[in-house]
């Protein structure tokens, strides 16, 4: 296969929540509850949920900055690249970097829509949330069919409003949803509760895939505030190993034929892993009393898992170790680990040893299954898809490096130095000192 021919669908991808967002997605009684957009004294945009300020609109929108400014932390729209927030620019931008579709993670509300679960309110939570639903599927994903899939974000405070809004969204031809890769984290049953059982259901009955996305329960630790950041950058995408090993041994894997995607991931340590729980069931299972239903670990894992990466030879030289069916590609736009606008260069220097079926399962055909998503459909067929003839709608796309400015790691005119885990967490903090807060205070 050539580059040029390749299809490739990115399963993790994130928006920066435009301004106009719930401008046309709320009825005429709830208007008045939507969020607003605001700025301060100092140039910095937030929204307000629930009168409060919530999150940084730009969480780690770095994409097409000069690297020397991938530490910054956008606080405005003129501090991020067009295609971070506004439809017609991503689209662009995928054109330019070869991205036939992509699944988007919210950033203000979180990855799994944490940010409602935080509300006095849940009442009004759910009607925003809702809202939200409804413009990521009909205006986000609904402006250029086949280019984005749609996922939802659900109220799983309440597992009966969750099952209702699963089958909402499914109605619209939503069938991909982002969860709290561990809901414990937040005061919420665990998943090896019955609590969750109508929720494993209507996945089922509905055809969802179930995306949880790193850091949306367990966080990725700082081994000090004085460690290099690197280091943390470093283990950052496998911090989902817990949350993994967690779902592996969910006894509803057993009663129900879930499709469970791990975003930002990577595959890497995949073939150790299963190695790993292979050896526990096998040496353990006597005193634990596991049951896989007669089955490895690693078999449970290939049934039901589908992981994805950005830039692994490693874990593609091991392909066989992990399985080709569950195997993805990941963009990351717009976050510092993306390497727009030449994925599809990089992805095609790392998968060119495979067979053209491998190549064509790992770049598009295993995500668009689990996400039930007929892109060549929407696309008017396959030759529409193509690296080529995407990137041939995008030679008026400028992909030069710019710089954007915004808050930095180390002060002005600061001595460069390494970079530590408290510089991030400084920056961070000094961003984040109003979030929560009623808005008058801030």
């Amino acid at each position: 296969m050539k580059l040029e021919d390749m299809i490739i669908v990115s399963v993790d991808d994130h928006i920066v929540e435009p301004p106009d967002m719930y401008r046309n997605n709320a009825s005429a009684q709830h208007k008045h509850l939507m969020p607003e957009l605001r700025r301060d004294a100092n140039g910095v945009e937030y929204w307000l949920y629930e009168g409060r300020r919530a999150g940084n609109i730009g969480l780690n929108a770095v994409v097409g900055r000069v690297k020397e400014e991938y530490g910054c932390e956008p606080v405005s729209y003129s501090q991020m690249r067009k295609g971070s927030w506004d439809i017609h620019s991503r689209i662009d931008d995928m054109n330019a970097n070869g991205i036939l579709a992509s699944i988007n993670f919210p950033s203000v509300i979180q990855f799994d829509g944490g940010l409602f679960h935080k509300f006095e309110d849940l009442n009004l939570a759910r009607i925003i949330l809702q809202a939200y639903n409804d413009w990521h599927i009909d205006e986000w994903c609904g402006t250029y069919k086949g280019r984005h899939i749609p996922t939802a974000v659900m109220p799983f405070w309440n597992v009966q409003e969750t099952v209702a809004e699963i089958e909402r969204v499914a109605r619209k031809g939503c069938h991909s949803i982002t969860f709290s890769d561990n809901p414990a984290t937040k005061g919420h049953p665990s998943i090896h509760s019955e609590h969750w059982d109508p929720f494993w259901k209507a996945c089922v009955d509905n055809d969802v895939l179930i995306n949880i996305h790193i850091g949306s329960g367990a966080q990725a630790p700082h081994a000090s505030m004085d460690s290099p950041i690197d280091a943390w950058i470093t283990t950052m995408p496998i911090s989902i190993v817990n949350s993994a090993a967690d779902w592996l041994h969910l006894d509803a894997l057993k009663r129900y034929p879930l499709k469970i995607s791990l975003s930002e991931g990577g595959i890497g340590w995949i073939p150790y892993f299963l190695e790993r729980a292979d050896f526990v069931n096998e040496h353990h299972k006597a005193w634990t009393h596991a049951d896989f239903g007669g089955k490895k670990p690693s078999e449970v894992f290939r049934e039901h898992f589908l992981t994805c990466f950005i830039d692994d030879a490693f874990g593609l030289k091991n392909i066989d170790m992990i399985g080709e069916d569950n195997i993805a590609y990941e963009c990351d736009y717009p976050h510092s680990d993306t390497v727009w606008p030449e994925s599809a260069d990089r992805l095609f220097e790392t998968v060119r040893h495979l067979s053209d079926e491998q190549i064509d399962k790992i770049t598009h055909r295993n995500a668009l299954k689990r996400a039930n998503f007929d892109a060549f459909g929407m696309m008017g067929g396959r030759e529409n898809c193509t690296v080529a003839a995407l990137r041939a709608q995008a030679v008026h796309v400028d992909t030069v490096p710019k710089s954007f400015g915004g808050p930095a790691p180390l002060a002005d005119g600061e001595v460069e130095r390494r970079v530590t885990s408290g510089d991030i967490v400084r920056m961070m903090t000094d961003v984040a000192q109003y979030d929560g807060r009623l808005d008058e205070v801030a």
